[in-house]
């Protein structure tokens, strides 16, 4: 009962030191320091007795595995995005995207557009740093309250498309390594998966924008708001030509690379985004530079919260946790989907939350013949649910750094958006695999 009182108040204290602002580096590891403590663990290796586990020795094994595991798909992925945020390529199909739906139809538009680069390859925290002007002068003319441009734009990146059938977004390619599926595993309910998400999370979001503007609220420009810059973009051919090489190469070479196909999608989407669009590049060399640095905040910060991770996961209260929900009659999908939700919760990361949980639940659950692409895609899809609880890096760096809101003004209709839609995504996945 300690151990799981510890749990639950290492988790509670990280999504509080995260909402005040405490770096993820310095959060994650204080917390799991605490969830360690209350489960009796040494604090080093050389105090712990023989084959028992301490905090230090426990925490570096997750984060410096993640690491070894993913590091160059965040590399790639993030030099990918900087190269089309430099050269134009990733505005110029923005554009393209909100010039043909206007403002008229600013939700709409800014949710397509992160949407189309994300199923592209782009960085999740590209598409948000590239958008989010765009996503200001679509709102400002609409005169929409700017409060709901983080959960705008999160719902367009990090629901129906980044855990969807064909993602280049590693979150559906964790799975391939533990359960042998490929990236479209279970493709036609992630469709009908996707467009629910889609039309639900749309619906909601606009009816939502509609009544906060008859109430009154309207936008409120800032001094600190970005300029659209005159510059001449690149024909928009360019900029999605690139973003279907990722997907194809992806497609192509899944069967044989596995995983590591989509280091060379990423890779050819490097040199596409390079060869095509070379002319139009501003500062090559530093957005170059800011992509590896920004490659390795990302997975810094997401490796931090995996060591939290797996500090939990050696508990003894994790581990009555996890049988649990394994236990759970009716369906062994409902176990999975449940788990992984929470260990995604725990972590506030959907790919450290499968790269704890799938080591633990995959071989369970195929022993009792359930289907590898089913599990894959309910797996991909509740890793994106409750990862998305305050703490989450990416629910972080939008609201605060990129957007300049407040918590209890944007995290509301964020979590409605990337936290319930999810969720409720997933209980339609688990019903259509179950008929």
């Amino acid at each position: 009962m300690l151990s799981l009182s510890g749990l639950l108040l290492g988790l509670a204290l990280l999504i509080w030191l995260t909402m005040r602002g405490t770096e993820l580096l310095i959060a994650a590891p204080l917390c799991a320091l605490l969830v360690a403590a209350l489960s009796g663990f040494a604090p080093f290796p050389q105090l712990a007795a023989p084959g028992a586990p301490s905090f230090t020795a426990s925490y570096m094994k997750g984060f410096v595995d993640f690491i070894q595991s993913w590091f160059f798909m965040f590399l790639l992925g993030s030099l990918f995005g900087k190269l089309m945020e430099c050269t134009g390529a990733a505005d110029s199909v923005a554009n393209w995207i909100v010039g043909r739906l206007g403002a008229k139809h600013a939700v709409g538009a800014v949710v397509l557009a992160c949407a189309v680069l994300t199923y592209g390859g782009v960085s999740l925290f590209v598409v948000a740093f590239s958008v989010y002007p765009m996503a200001v002068s679509l709102f400002r003319r609409a005169n929409l309250p700017r409060r709901f441009i983080p959960g705008t734009v999160a719902f367009g990146s990090v629901t129906f498309t980044m855990t969807s059938a064909g993602s280049p977004e590693i979150q559906n390619w964790i799975p391939i390594r533990f359960l042998g599926t490929t990236p479209y595993a279970g493709w036609e309910v992630s469709l009908v998966v996707a467009l629910f998400m889609l039309a639900l999370g749309q619906w909601w979001l606009v009816r939502t924008v509609r009544l906060a503007g008859a109430r009154g609220e309207r936008f409120e420009a800032r001094a600190s708001d970005p300029v659209p810059h005159d510059r001449h973009l690149p024909a928009v051919w360019r900029g999605l030509a690139p973003l279907a090489l990722v997907l194809a190469v992806s497609f192509a070479l899944h069967g044989r690379l596995a995983e590591s196909a989509l280091i060379v999608a990423l890779g050819t989407g490097v040199l596409a985004a390079l060869v095509l669009n070379f002319h139009y590049a501003h500062g090559l060399a530093i957005a170059l530079a800011a992509g590896a640095v920004g490659a390795l905040i990302a997975i810094a910060n997401t490796a931090a919260v995996v060591g939290f991770g797996s500090v939990a996961r050696l508990t003894p209260g994790f581990q009555a946790a996890v049988e649990a929900m394994t236990s759970l009659p009716g369906s062994p999908l409902i176990g999975a989907a449940i788990a992984v939700s929470v260990i995604a919760g725990l972590t506030g990361s959907a790919s450290g939350g499968q790269s704890i949980a799938l080591p633990l639940l995959a071989p369970h659950y195929l022993a009792q013949g359930v289907d590898p692409e089913a599990l894959h895609r309910v797996v991909a899809i509740s890793s994106g649910g409750l990862d998305s609880l305050p703490h989450n890096g990416y629910v972080v760096t939008t609201i605060r750094a990129i957007c300049g809101e407040t918590y209890a003004g944007a995290y509301p209709a964020m979590a409605m958006l990337t936290v319930v839609v999810p969720v409720l995504g997933t209980a339609l996945a688990v019903l259509l695999f179950s008929l």
